[in-house]
C-alpha cells in the first residue's frame, strides 16, 4: 500500500501560523529570538535615540565587529532598524529604531525585564532538577 503526502497547504498572507514549519513567522520568531537581535535592539530602544556603531558594540559586551554588522543589516532589511549615512569625514553612520523596530523593543524589553527580575527562581529550579538528576 503506498500513501501519498499531503499537499502541501498555502499560505495566505496576513493568516500565518507561527507554529507550522513551513509558515513565514517562524523565520522571523528565528530571527528576533536570536540573542544578538535581542541585545542590539535593546541597546538601541534604552538609548532612545541613534546611535553610532562604535556606541552600539561598547554597550554590548562580547559581540564581535562580524556579529554586529550582520545583526545590524538584518534588522535594516527586516525593518526594524534604519541606518543613516552622514557624508563627513570620517563618515558619519547612525542607526535608530523604526516605528516596527520600536514596537518589538517594547515586547523585547519585557522578556529582558522578566528574565533579570527571575534570574535567581530560575537557577534555584535548575538547582532542585539537578539535585533530583543526581539522587536517580
Amino acid at each position: 500500500m503506498t500513501t501519498k503526502a499531503k499537499p502541501a497547504r498555502k499560505i495566505e498572507p496576513g493568516t500565518y501560523e507561527a507554529y507550522m514549519h513551513d509558515c513565514p513567522a517562524v523565520a522571523l520568531l528565528s530571527t528576533i529570538s536570536n540573542r544578538w537581535v535581542s541585545l542590539t535592539m535593546c541597546t538601541l530602544g534604552a538609548n532612545g535615540d541613534a546611535m553610532r556603531y562604535s556606541h552600539i558594540s561598547r554597550e554590548i559586551p562580547g559581540v564581535s565587529q562580524k556579529m554586529l554588522t550582520q545583526t545590524l543589516r538584518m534588522l535594516e532589511r527586516d525593518g526594524m532598524v534604519e541606518r543613516t549615512v552622514t557624508p563627513t569625514v570620517p563618515v558619519r553612520v547612525d542607526y535608530e529604531l523604526t516605528p516596527l523596530g520600536q514596537g518589538l523593543y517594547d515586547l523585547l524589553s519585557q522578556v529582558r525585564d522578566w528574565a533579570a527580575d527571575k534570574t535567581d527562581d530560575v537557577d534555584a529550579a535548575r538547582a532542585r532538577y539537578d539535585t533530583r538528576q543526581a539522587d536517580q
